[in-house]
């Protein structure tokens, strides 16, 4: 390759390479204009200085790749005045390349997830008068955000996310940078209110302050001047008072986040206008009121997240004609009523109704949406039996009804759900016996092997749940006798089982001990009979199991000291009799009261065997 002198476009993008960029032939290709080096594992100078006499460089992409501070830096300049420098990947802790500052014809320069520290670098506006877009990303700058006394024209993208910058947002921000479309500047740590002269920003189409301490509102300024807004989120902050005031003129909206707020009065009106908007996200702030009506005549929705507010009265009517809705999560709110009958339709894959005071029993109206994944309308007061119809949610995997008034059998048909990874259906008034055909698969699993297929029809749908794991909305599960959030790829991991505290009858069936992959297994508060079965050795990812208040007799399987995960084990208040476990690996972290209300039982850290043996005969 270093023969290759008059080479002026190379591209060595997403290979395997791994040597130091200082050492290859690179260095001698000077008749470069274009640079790819993304995705590889080249070791790359900080400086660039190997490359400091190709002077006809203008473009630089080394996203993806291992950059080092090199000790013997000469004083020389770089003969290229680059357009376009792109970079990320590792790096040690170092300054901005001094190499920057002699570069005036900037255009595109995006230094990402590099550990650089300093301020932020307002000169390099100054010396790039041509500069578009600007990204310096998941670094550690810090400090003010000190701008210009002029107006930059040119800049269109600014991404400072991820840094450690504070103090306030410049107030004359609309003014310095009056051509952005992209402003990001979430995940640091600045405060006061959000500038007013953001308004000014004409052209703007994104905004995300999220995930600093700015208070107030938000200005009347930007709501009626950013016109042609389409993204903004404001999330994870300490604003306040109403959403949206009446004038309004972001009808442009198509993500809508605020979540994490202290927001209060009811859902601002001024939406009803905005008919291409696809996201809601209120969830955590301080709503009240009823759940509009109009909501159900925005056709584009596919996500409305207002969790943990304090909304009341019925889901409206109007939601039915939502088709697209993929995503509705009203949990922890004061919602009432009964569930729509046009559940029906659609393609839901995220139902989220859980902690709030809706009545009446679970009827067939679930049984038609094909694409359900996560179905939790736990802590309600729901009544009813579980519908036999259930074994047509065919993607469900997490089934959540707990802490509700639900009656009858536990439906066989539950065996049908080949994708099923939780199952909580505890604090009801279940009776009967627990099905042996239960089958639990942890949603990972489907896709480990990538053979998994989507049903018909159901493909843009679970596609966007795979798509949203690393977000997703969370699911609450009890183990080791705690309540737990669970979501995105950690939810995809875990799998369990949850029927304590209902009125279950029987023997647990030996085909429970073959659910290798559950993490918990809670059968407690039932009136549960016959032995242990020994198959529950087979549970090697279980962390918790609970059997403790049952009529279950026998000896406790000695095998179960091989679940070498176990964590959290009870099986209190039974008639168990004999020799308790082996104080070995596991069991010997459980004390007495993992045991206690078994009179017939022995062994530490119970009473001694011998004590309870009988006299000998005379």
């Amino acid at each position: 390759m270093a023969n290759m002198t008059s080479l002026q476009i190379l591209s060595l993008d997403a290979n395997e390479f791994s040597e130091d960029i200082a050492l290859s032939p690179l260095k001698k290709l000077t008749s470069l204009h274009y640079l790819s080096l993304s995705d590889n594992h080249f070791q790359i100078p900080i400086s660039f200085q190997p490359f400091f006499n190709h002077s006809k460089l203008m473009h630089i992409y080394a996203e993806n790749n291992e950059f080092y501070v090199d000790t013997n830096i000469e004083t020389l300049e770089p003969t290229f005045q680059l357009n376009t420098l792109v970079l990320s990947g590792c790096g040690e802790r170092s300054a901005i390349p001094k190499f920057i500052y002699s570069q005036h014809n900037l255009k595109t320069l995006k230094l990402m997830h590099f550990n650089l520290i300093g301020e932020f670098p307002n000169w390099l506006l100054e010396n790039n008068t041509m500069l578009n877009t600007l990204s310096l990303v998941n670094n550690s700058l810090s400090g003010p955000i000190e701008l210009l006394a002029h107006s930059h024209m040119s800049l269109e993208v600014l991404d400072i996310s991820n840094n450690f910058l504070d103090s306030h947002i410049p107030m004359e921000i609309g003014a310095s940078l009056p051509s952005l479309l992209y402003l990001g500047i979430s995940g640091n740590s600045l405060t006061g209110s959000i500038p007013p002269s953001i308004g000014d920003m004409r052209w703007l189409q994104g905004l995300d302050l999220s995930e600093n301490y700015l208070s107030g509102g938000i200005p009347e300024k930007l709501t009626m001047g950013c016109s042609s807004l389409r993204f903004l989120t404001l999330s994870e902050n300490n604003l306040q008072g109403e959403i949206f005031s009446e004038k309004f003129s972001l009808f442009q909206l198509v993500n809508l986040n605020l979540d994490g707020n202290y927001f209060f009065g009811s859902v601002p009106k001024s939406l009803s206008n905005c008919f291409n908007l696809n996201s809601i996200d209120f969830s955590n702030n301080n709503l009240s009121g009823r759940i509009p009506s109009w909501m159900g005549n925005m056709s584009s929705l596919q996500e409305i997240i207002m969790p943990n507010n304090g909304l009341e009265g019925p889901i409206p009517i109007n939601f039915c004609q939502l088709q697209f809705l993929l995503i509705l999560d009203l949990s922890n709110n004061n919602i009432s009523g009964s569930l729509p009958s046009c559940f029906s339709t659609g393609q839901i894959v995220y139902l989220h109704l859980s902690k709030n005071k809706l009545k009446g029993s679970l009827t067939t109206q679930f049984c038609h949406i094909s694409s359900l994944v996560t179905l939790d309308l736990s802590d309600n007061q729901l009544s009813g039996n579980i519908p036999d119809c259930i074994n047509m949610l065919g993607e469900l995997s997490y089934l959540i009804l707990k802490n509700n008034n639900i009656e009858g059998e536990i439906p066989s048909q539950l065996c049908k759900l080949q994708k099923l990874s939780l199952i909580d259906l505890s604090q009801n008034h279940l009776s009967g016996h627990i099905p042996s055909c239960l089958n639990l698969t942890p949603f990972d699993e489907l896709y480990k092997d990538g053979s998994f297929v989507p049903n018909r029809g159901l493909s843009m749908s679970l596609s966007y749940f795979k798509n949203t794991l690393s977000i997703g909305e969370p699911v609450h599960f009890t183990t080791k006798n705690m309540q737990y959030s669970y979501k995105g790829k950690i939810l995809s991991y875990m799998s369990g089982i949850d029927f304590s505290c209902n009125k279950l009858i029987g023997k647990i069936p030996l085909e429970i001990g073959h659910l290798s992959k559950i993490q918990v297994l809670n059968l407690s508060h039932n009136i549960l009979a016959g032995q242990i079965p020994s198959t529950f050795s087979n549970l090697v990812q279980i962390e918790s199991l609970d059997l403790s208040y049952n009529n279950l007799s026998g000896k406790i399987p000695p095998q179960l000291v091989e679940l070498y995960f176990l964590s959290t084990f009870s099986v209190a208040y039974n008639n168990l009799s004999g020799e308790v476990p082996a104080r070995i690996r596991q069991f010997a972290t459980f004390n007495e009261s993992c045991y206690q209300g078994n009179p017939l039982l022995c062994g530490k850290p119970m009473k001694s065997c011998s004590a309870t043996s009988p006299p000998p005969m005379i």
